[in-house]
């Protein structure tokens, strides 16, 4: 199931157990979606990935949020950022943990024949190209870095 019927499955299913918070959230994933379909016209809708880069997005702000919210001492509306948190990484695919992020990034190290830090772009290239939907480039930047002696 593509992630456009997942949202709108949810949704409904949400919306049937009365849960407010997933609805609003999900409500807001879909809007989300809506205004950023329009922004492509006359291209046509977004695939699959532009949607997960936009459900990374979305939760990403709402990570920084949390701490923000944290600070002032708002543990109430960082508990609100978490919960929603949750419902849009529920979308995403899952990560990689650290054996396989190090794994993958010696592959590309490899494969690219990269050795010094100054090719760091090209190994990144290449874990975009094969690992985009379950590798975090956050992460995998300090890991190509570490690997190419930076």
């Amino acid at each position: 199931m593509d992630l456009r019927s997942r949202f709108t499955t949810e949704l409904k299913t949400a919306m049937l157990a009365k849960d407010a918070a997933t609805t609003g959230t999900l409500r807001m994933i879909t809007a989300k979606l809506k205004d950023m379909d329009i922004a492509a016209r006359p291209g046509p809708p977004l695939e699959e990935p532009a949607i997960i880069a936009m459900l990374r997005g979305m939760a990403k702000s709402r990570r920084e949020s949390v701490e923000l919210y944290r600070q002032g001492g708002r543990e109430e509306l960082a508990a609100k950022e978490e919960a929603e948190i949750k419902v849009i990484e529920s979308f995403l695919p899952t990560q990689m943990d650290d054996a396989a992020l190090a794994a993958a990034v010696a592959a590309a190290v490899a494969e690219t024949g990269a050795t010094s830090i100054k090719e760091m772009g090209k190994v990144m290239a290449v874990l975009k190209a094969k690992h985009a939907a379950s590798l975090d480039m956050a992460k995998a930047g300090p890991a190509v870095k570490a690997a190419l002696g930076g």
